[in-house]
């Protein structure tokens, strides 16, 4: 029997099996042929010829670890035979190099919400924001009955409820508060109600304060303990940021007003091989039409991240990202944990070995593009181009910070799946066929055709998914009320 593989590159060691094989399976890669010496899922690692203990091991063309034993052709590459080789810092050299994008197919646009700061929503919504965790009920109380009593003026009412905004301190505390700022400025609301209590360390005034005065037209604020009765006086609030949100209309806006956030969770065997070069293709397509891009998870880049630095803009540029790498492992080392505690349980059982290779499928949801701005934590996008932004790889908290900077789409990949939606329409790609049909409720979209029709149709596929939800197609998730928020809290609790 002949069997399928994936092979990346022609000089890696390792070809990815595309479905379950037995023990005793001939295959052939390229002009060789390998004998399955055990069985092995899909989407896990075969070696295509031997290799000794202390060998780099190749997948994407770069080393994904080394071999800890000797491995022969046909052998399953996995956690029992090849480890981590990370380092806990780097020395980086700048080496800039010129990228040229994919060709993509004609960049036409979509049909948003244009603001009066020029930026454009794919939403037209009013977010409720808690200052603190203990109005966060009052402020889906509020949104349950406005969305009711305004179904169809507007694309929704959501409340953005999160634990934090007290018993916090310093710089835990500032994180907490420009992130809810931040959210508040974002272009897919129509307008915002701040919904404060009153004695919490994340006052109201303070965090309006963060909040561009440009936009405090928008706002409307409601302190729960001063009002009489805090739902009634925040629809009333809430009644009046609808009657001038319904004001505004979807028009036909180019490509390059989208701003896309790119996010991988619960990745798996494929997802280096399908979902994530794809979304690398639709962060080119934005970026070259003279939009916005967004990379996060810098714990996910680890082991990759030189391929970023070769492509940033400028040598100050390059020395951002190397700083963002090195605070961020040292964040780890500083807490006594590895820089390499990942992949996660869910990854491995997907075929993930180790943090190189996750991070080498990873980061090629940024395309080729240019990368011309580096952000922390809770700031927003400042230029076009690719972005690498602070935050951490747990799902909720970076596509929490992804939309925060103003990603208006995220493009979130999986090889697992997961229902989780975040406040700017999240659109589920599947890595694999199999999951796309077992999950229809939970994805939106199905990369597994890259094996199929190629990466050029699926790309053309996708692009036309995201029009349509940019313009207005509601996702998966949001069709299941699945709108979460999660802050990255990083200091002491009081």
């Amino acid at each position: 029997m002949t069997l399928s593989l994936f092979r990346v590159d022609a000089h890696d060691s390792v070809a990815t099996a595309l479905h379950d094989l037995d023990a005793g399976t001939v295959a052939t890669v390229g002009d060789v042929e390998v004998t399955l010496t055990r069985p092995i899922g899909r989407g896990h690692k075969i070696a295509v010829h031997a290799l000794h203990a202390g060998d780099p091991v190749l997948k994407f063309g770069f080393p994904i670890g080394v071999a800890i034993a000797d491995i022969a052709p046909g052998d399953h590459v996995h956690v029992h035979n090849v480890a981590t080789a990370l380092a806990t810092s780097g020395d980086y050299v700048w080496r800039p190099h010129v990228h040229e994008a994919e060709a993509m197919v004609p960049a036409t646009g979509f049909a948003g919400y244009r603001r009066a700061d020029g930026r454009v929503g794919t939403r037209n919504e009013i977010w409720i924001i808690p200052t603190v965790g203990c109005v966060g009920r009052t402020g889906q109380k509020i949104a349950e009955i406005a969305g009711r009593r305004h179904a169809g003026r507007v694309d929704g009412v959501l409340a953005l409820a999160h634990p934090f905004g007290c018993s916090q301190l310093g710089g835990d505390l500032d994180g907490t508060r420009s992130i809810l700022a931040a959210l508040a400025a974002h272009p897919n609301a129509g307008g915002v109600l701040l919904v404060g209590l009153g004695c919490e360390s994340n006052q109201l005034d303070r965090l309006l304060a963060e909040i561009d005065p440009a936009l405090h037209g928008r706002i409307r604020t409601v302190a729960a303990q001063v009002a009489g009765d805090e739902i009634e006086e925040g629809l009333v609030l809430v009644d009046a940021l609808v009657e001038e949100a319904a004001k505004v209309e979807r028009t036909p806006v180019p490509l390059s007003d989208l701003v896309l956030g790119v996010k991988c969770g619960g990745s798996d065997g494929f997802s280096g091989l399908t979902a994530n070069p794809l979304v690398g293709r639709m962060s080119d397509a934005v970026t070259r039409a003279g939009g916005t891009a967004i990379l996060t998870e810098i714990p996910e880049i680890f082991g990759a991240e030189q391929l970023l630095m070769d492509r940033a803009l400028d040598e100050q540029v390059f020395d951002g990202i190397g700083a963002l790498v090195n605070d961020f492992k040292r964040y780890f080392t500083e807490h006594g944990e590895p820089v390499s505690e990942n992949p996660s349980p869910g990854n491995i059982a997907g075929g993930i070995t180790t943090l190189e290779e996750k991070s080498l499928g990873a980061v090629q949801k940024a395309g080729h593009a240019t990368v011309t701005d580096v952000l922390h934590y809770g700031e927003r996008v400042r230029r076009t181009g690719l972005t690498l932004l602070e935050a951490p790889g747990n799902d909720a908290v970076s596509s929490t910070a992804l939309t925060a900077a103003g990603a208006t789409i995220i493009l979130f990949t999986t090889g697992r799946g997961t229902p989780l939606g975040f406040p700017a329409p999240t659109i589920k790609i599947a890595s694999n066929t199999p999951l796309a049909e077992r999950k229809p409720n939970w994805i939106d979209f199905d990369a597994g055709q890259v094996l199929d029709k190629g990466m050029d149709q699926a790309a053309e596929a996708l692009l036309d998914t995201i029009r349509a939800i940019a313009s207005g197609k509601q996702t998966a998730s949001e069709r299941n009320g699945e709108r979460e928020i999660a802050i990255w809290k990083r200091g002491v609790t009081l």
